[in-house]
């Protein structure tokens, strides 16, 4: 693990160590879009990142830095399925093992993609069971190095040099400056790299997080001013955002940033993903559209100005994205 909290410093040299492995993703406007908020917006298209989500950035940015001793005895992770993609891609580019410990109701789309990438995956019940115990008892046993999936400093930092690239071509399209940004949140890691590089170079730029109807433990910590769980006992299909609290790391950077936090249902959601998949020709998972729900659904004011929406992710289940796309998801209204 880095020696230091995570700093805008730590996700410029991350942007230097992801380089050759990581995509440059595409920050993409639609004038469909524009003209149904009134204002600008950029998607920032981490669907195409490598393993199909931002969670390559910062597993690479932590496994690149392994020893030739610690590649010898591997990594191990827990995942809802996309850091659990990224750590295995990761873990394959430098030529080392990977375990990771996957919720037994993952899409199976997810499982299969930590094992296409040479992953192992030793499954468990996120609802009475502890992924962070088990991973560390497996690190224990096996000596293998254990890659959190947002609080360690050098996946934050990773997952920051999305906020790089926005900024950089935001100028670029002669869209900047941002006037706010929206991000789907779990454990919080993107959002906390994101805002190391706001801080420092776009300081205006509200931080907007959005989570799932029932597991808005960002919301509640934000207005306790402390860490919370969200207490939800019913599923989303967001199965990317069911974190029980915010990260141990992430959440002192995003209070003192984040400004307000959002909630979509799973009908809005599902709503978002037909508009990418009609519009942009991009497949979203749920957890992934998330903050396209919330503009679609007018939770936030977008008129006359320039708002950046993060699509974190499109690793979805066939089946479940069949149904949404034919409007026969059971969230749906007729």
């Amino acid at each position: 693990m880095a020696d230091s909290a995570p700093s805008f410093e730590g996700v410029l040299d991350a942007a230097r160590q992801i380089a050759p492995a990581a995509v440059r993703t595409p920050l993409i406007e639609h004038p469909a879009l524009n003209d149904r908020v009134g204002g600008r917006v950029l998607l920032k298209a981490e669907t195409l990142q490598v393993a199909g989500s931002f969670k390559f950035r910062g597993a690479c940015n932590r496994i690149s830095r392994l020893t030739e001793d610690e590649k010898a005895r591997g990594v191990v992770a827990y995942s809802s399925g996309n850091h659990a993609q990224g750590v295995a891609a990761a873990a394959r580019a430098v030529g080392t093992r990977a375990l990771i410990v996957m919720p037994s109701d993952s899409p199976a789309v997810k499982v299969q993609g930590v094992r296409a990438f040479g992953g192992e995956v030793r499954l468990y019940d996120r609802w009475t069971e502890s992924r962070e115990e088990i991973g560390a008892e497996i690190a224990r046993e096996r000596g293998c190095v254990l890659v959190p999936p947002f609080d360690d400093p050098f996946v934050i930092e990773g997952q920051g040099t999305t906020a790089l690239e926005i900024l950089d071509q935001a100028d670029a399209m002669g869209a900047g400056p941002v006037n706010q940004l929206l991000c789907g949140v779990s454990g919080g890691g993107l959002m906390a790299g994101i805002n190391l590089v706001l801080e420092a170079r776009s300081p205006d730029t509200r931080a907007v997080v959005v989570e799932p109807a029932g597991f808005d433990d960002h919301g509640r910590s934000l207005a306790q001013g402390a860490r919370a769980t969200h207490g939800a006992a019913t599923p989303s299909i967001c199965d990317a955002l069911m974190a029980p609290m915010p990260g141990e790391l992430t959440f002192p950077i995003n209070q003192r940033r984040v400004q307000d936090s959002l909630t979509v249902t799973d009908a809005e959601v599902a709503e978002a993903m037909r508009f990418a998949f009609r519009w942009l020709k991009l497949v979203v998972e749920p957890g992934g559209a998330v903050s396209l729900a919330a503009l679609l659904a007018g939770k936030i004011p977008a008129a006359d100005r320039t708002t950046v929406v993060m699509l974190t992710g499109g690793n979805v289940d066939p089946a479940l994205f069949a149904a949404i796309i034919e409007n026969r998801f059971p969230g749906d209204t007729p």
